[in-house]
């Protein structure tokens, strides 16, 4: 796991500038190239190979390829083998080399060999040629300007406006869409002029023009000659098992997340096969227990015998706050994301890998959006005068709740859902905006620079989708739409703040690939998320752990917004430029009063805009 860093031209304090802006992400070591067409730069976190043979940036015996790369490919071994008796010699055993040696041999056609999560950057010299990739999934970052004419690049925007050149202005769009659905879709960021690689996607420079195409999408096509469902579940059960074994590579320490949730107590299961001394788990607890599943935890814990360290949060220093946002380059809103910087800084205190089971909610229909979509299927039937004349207003009249979920919250939240358009699909309950809200919020001057069109880019993606079932069209949406710069995005940032890598194993792609092409009512059978999943671990963890529902460990801002840190919101929002040129105040004064004597829950927006204070006063943009 590493930084990369780049742009072309020659600047070789630049360069060095922009790769210390990743120390944290490679303290190991650090390396720069700097030549008159392109420079490099690169900051290693050693896990496989960590002697000098593996440094970066890489290149060629003949001086023609030059590689920096960001990520882990689980089937190096497999590729050195297959370019070693094509001729090829190797000096390292790092999957760098095998990256090198197989663009020397089969071009930019080798990352469909690759199995693993990526982030590289090539350049051909004799071609004078730079190409960027993204890994299929999303699951390394990727972020490029263009500045007057000049490319640049890295793993984060911070290495980019290492560039004193690079405008820092807020773009609207992105607040926009920011604001409801709490992450930026690709390729936007919040900086007007940087942008995201999407996922999958590949960028070339040549001759001053950059071209970015697609390489990979997730098919969610029926299986062309599909197995029976107890078939299937085996087959399922051994992917899964050679995707957790092929993770474990490593020569340093790891470990594995462990909520006390389906996907993580799913790892520790796996791991256990193939592990079979000390295994080190780790997970988060809350004094509210609605907030945390650490009984769970614990029981799985102590079903595998492994070595359990819990870290408790009992309240949030308003710095730890700040830190994320410094690490996360951009706001983003999910709740779990200060809890999962403090699971990462504890962990790295004993290991330097941890394996964590993102993607099964996103794959398997785990969120229980999917169940308020088909709830909303028979919902609808109600006439519309008494679903938006009465039932609604009703129910908005409830007061909220302290605790995470409930009946009264989550009615509260499946109407709030199904109030919205039904364009927005089953995303309609992860979007924490309307047309009566937006109204209220943005100022004139912001109405008129934004397309208020919260699903536009959403349909973009259903464009592409080659699903003939309804569940699936969704589960393509949270791959290809949500996680990557929700999630995913989250992932990285966090553990590489620690220089701790996480890998997700329950995204390794010949896994996902295979799922995908199940039928949907295998995955939500009635109101029973991840049913084939589930089936595949029977026997395997015990029935409880199975059969029960998702919980997460997002951290209780809406309750924390009423106590602890309510006059640092108040501070916030009221004092920070870009909300104050943006946003209507009287607005905010309102719904801070609204959430605060629990007439509303507005944990979402608020929350929202207190994280576009604070980058805006750690980013200085305009």
């Amino acid at each position: 796991m590493c930084g990369i860093c780049g742009f072309t031209g020659r600047d070789p304090e630049l360069i060095e500038t922009m790769t210390d802006t990743l120390t944290h992400r490679g303290p190991d070591q650090r390396g720069t190239l700097s030549f008159d067409q392109v420079s490099l730069g690169h900051r290693r976190l050693s896990i496989i190979d960590l002697s000098e043979n593996g440094r970066q940036p890489m290149s060629s015996s003949d001086g023609n390829i030059h590689l920096v790369f960001n990520g882990e490919i689980y089937n190096f071994q497999e590729l050195q083998t297959e370019l070693e008796e094509k001729g090829h010699h190797f000096r390292s055993r790092s999957d760098t080399e095998v990256i090198l040696h197989g663009y020397e041999e089969y071009g930019i056609d080798i990352i469909q060999k690759l199995r693993g999560m990526f982030a590289i950057a090539v350049w051909e010299r004799s071609r004078n040629r730079l190409t960027l990739v993204r890994d299929r999934i999303g699951i390394k970052p990727l972020y490029y300007t263009i500045n007057k004419g000049q490319l640049l690049f890295g793993s984060e925007i911070k290495a980019i406006l290492a560039d004193r050149n690079v405008p820092r202005k807020l773009n609207r769009q992105a607040l926009y869409d920011y604001l409801g659905c709490e992450f930026i879709p690709a390729p936007d960021t919040m900086f007007a002029d940087i942008h995201k690689l999407p996922a999958g996607h590949l960028a070339i420079w040549e001759h001053g023009e950059l071209n970015i195409k697609q390489y990979w999408d997730l098919s969610m096509a029926p299986a062309v000659e599909p197995l029976s469902y107890e078939a299937s579940v085996e087959r399922e059960r051994e992917l899964l098992d050679e995707a957790v074994q092929n993770h474990l590579v490593s020569d340093v320490p790891l470990g594995v997340f462990l909520s006390g949730g389906l996907d993580s107590s799913a790892l520790v299961a796996m791991m256990r096969r193939h592990v079979p001394g000390q295994l080190r788990t780790f997970t988060i607890g809350y004094k509210d227990k609605s907030f945390g599943e650490l009984e769970y935890a614990k029981q799985v814990a102590d079903y595998f015998d492994t070595d359990h360290q819990v870290l408790m949060i009992d309240d949030l220093d308003s710095d730890y706050v700040e830190k994320t946002l410094w690490h996360l380059d951009e706001p983003m809103t999910d709740l779990s994301t200060v809890p999962l910087y403090l699971l990462c800084e504890q962990a790295r205190k004993h290991v330097t890998v941890c394996l964590s089971g993102e993607g099964g909610d996103e794959s398997f229909a785990g969120y229980d959006r999917f169940k308020a979509s088909k709830l909303n299927r028979y919902y609808s039937t109600i006439p519309g005068f008494l679903r938006k004349g009465v039932i609604s207003p009703m129910v908005g009249l409830l007061p909220d709740q302290p605790q995470k979920k409930g009946a009264i919250n989550m009615l509260k939240r499946f109407i709030e859902g199904s109030d919205l358009p039904a364009e927005g699909h089953h995303i309609r309950w992860q979007y924490f905006s309307n047309a009566k809200q937006d109204a209220a919020l943005f100022n004139d001057g912001f109405k008129n620079s934004v397309d208020f069109d919260p699903f536009r880019v959403l349909r973009g993606y259903l464009d592409t989708c080659d699903a003939t079932d309804e569940v699936n069209r969704e589960i393509y949406l949270d791959m290809r739409y949500q996680m990557t710069d929700s999630v995913l995005m989250k992932v990285d940032k966090m553990s590489m703040a620690s220089s701790l890598e996480i890998r997700v194993p329950l995204l390794d792609h010949v896994f996902i690939e295979y799922m995908a092409g199940l039928p949907g009512d295998w995955k939500l059978k009635g109101m029973r998320t991840k049913h084939v999943f589930r089936s595949a671990l029977e026997g395997m963890l015990p029935d409880n752990i199975v059969n029960r529902g998702k919980q997460g460990y997002s951290l209780p801002v809406k309750n924390l917004l009423r106590g602890q840190l309510k006059d640092y919101m108040v501070e916030l929002l009221h004092e920070t430029p870009i909300i104050k040129d943006n946003i209507n105040m009287a607005t905010v004064d309102r719904i801070i009063d609204e959430h605060t004597t629990m007439k509303h829950n507005h944990n979402h927006v608020l929350w929202g805009m207190m994280n576009v204070a604070i980058w805006q006063r750690r980013f200085g943009v305009e």
